[in-house]
């Protein structure tokens, strides 16, 4: 009976792990076609197809990129700015409205929270947001445009870090530094956020992730291009190379260079460039990410 039992469960393992090796296969296929298709040649990809094992190779994508260098560069900059920065802040405000929400003895507690609820299922709509920030608030044009605006904090945010507050800080525990003289804003910094780390984690990733991948604001708020992000300069691109093609009847040696512009692999390449700095620090997060996602979402 007891080896039935072991052989059902070896079996059991055996196809929970080639299931997860194929859905891993899955997730990881199409990003290695996406960066073996941006060193192809643009005329191989016209007539073959995409695929894992081009014909003929070609850097002309990266070529490209290269000449557009010292704005890609200023835009890299900028989206590491915007991160960082961005990404902290929204820490910070969420934490302190999070921590008083998942006090019981709050008096606020109840109103609090369906407002920050109300905000998950309703806005004010672009007009009224953009009104607002550039006519009271006045972030257009600055650095603040892609900051502030649906970035910033948001309710889903707020509810997460709230329920980790609530199920993993013990009440005792705080009832405990308060015995010993210490104020809400001591033990906030003091115990709660170092106990905090893997929710902290999980949504800096989610923040730093919206942020990095965040073009909408600086299309609505942003017309100065020495502010423009690393996925506003790399639309920005796209949209020239398709004028430039568009228009590529012109005579002589100017349409034909227009012509042989690799429109195609060039678009696999931005999406590899603004990919790849997520990529590589997204692994050193994932514990951190797994573990807050599933102690946070453990009860609301």
């Amino acid at each position: 009976m007891k080896s039935k039992r072991v052989r059902g469960d070896t079996t059991f393992n055996v196809s929970i792990n080639i299931l997860l090796t194929l859905l891993s296969l899955f997730t990881v296929l199409p990003i290695v076609l996406l960066v073996v298709s941006s060193f192809t040649s643009e005329a191989t990809i016209l007539h073959n197809g995409y695929t894992f094992f081009p014909q003929e190779g070609s850097l002309n994508a990266y070529r490209y990129l290269l000449v557009q260098g010292r704005f890609i560069l200023n835009s890299l900059k900028i989206s590491f700015l915007i991160t960082a920065v961005g990404t902290a802040i929204n820490l910070f405000i969420s934490s302190l409205l999070a921590y008083p929400l998942s006090r019981k003895d709050f008096p606020f507690r109840v109103p609090l929270s369906f407002l920050v609820f109300f905000t998950l299922l309703f806005n004010g709509g672009l007009v009224p947001t953009y009104l607002t920030y550039t006519q009271i608030f006045h972030i257009k044009n600055t650095i603040f445009g892609q900051i502030v605006p649906s970035l910033l904090m948001n309710g889903f945010t707020v509810i997460l870090i709230r329920t980790y507050f609530a199920t993993n800080i013990p009440d005792a525990l705080i009832e405990s530094a308060r015995l010993d003289g210490a104020g809400e804003t001591l033990i906030f910094f003091r115990i709660v956020m170092p106990l905090s780390l893997p929710i902290l984690a999980t949504v800096g990733l989610m923040s730093g992730l919206a942020y990095w991948n965040d073009w909408f604001n600086g299309f609505i708020y942003i017309n100065k291009p020495e502010l423009y992000s690393l996925q506003n300069i790399l639309n920005r691109m796209i949209r020239n190379i398709e004028f430039l093609q568009q228009n590529s009847s012109l005579s002589g040696n100017v349409g034909s260079q227009l012509s042989r512009i690799p429109t195609t692999t060039v678009r696999m390449a931005i999406a590899a460039v603004g990919a790849a700095p997520i990529m590589i620090i997204y692994p050193f997060f994932q514990r951190y990410f797994v573990k807050g996602i599933v102690i946070g979402a453990v009860k609301g």
